[in-house]
């Protein structure tokens, strides 16, 4: 069995509330799990203690038993130190849009000419 700790949402339209959960990965994400390990609500500020509570114990006793975090599970034991942190890769992270290169042409462009003009 393939097992993930993942997130099930729950709360109502607009108002989201997740549950971290150990489930089968060809379990439905908000269907039949085997374990609740914690909460999450993106509703509170980043700082609240509230926002992310989970058993560190038995996350790691999971992970131990060949449970696979997802992405965004991952991030949240890393912040919380249960797992060291991955080197992520993005090569496109920095680079500008199409617009936004075009438009820093243009400014080149105009920043270039009237130094032209002063320099005759």
């Amino acid at each position: 069995m393939a097992m993930k700790i993942r997130l099930a949402r729950g709360g109502s339209k607009k108002r989201p509330h997740y549950s971290i959960v150990a489930a089968d990965s060809r379990m439905p994400r908000d269907g039949r799990f085997l374990e609740k390990l914690g909460t999450y609500n993106p509703l509170l500020p980043k700082d609240s203690e509230d926002r992310v509570k989970m058993n560190v114990e038995r996350v790691q006793e999971w992970i131990a038993k060949g449970a696979q975090p997802t992405d965004r599970v991952s991030r949240m034991l890393e912040a919380a130190g249960v797992i060291e942190k991955k080197t992520r890769s993005n090569p496109k992270k920095g680079e500008p849009g199409k617009a936004a290169k075009e438009r820093a042409e243009k400014k080149a462009a105009r920043e270039a000419a009237p130094a032209d003009e002063s320099a005759e």
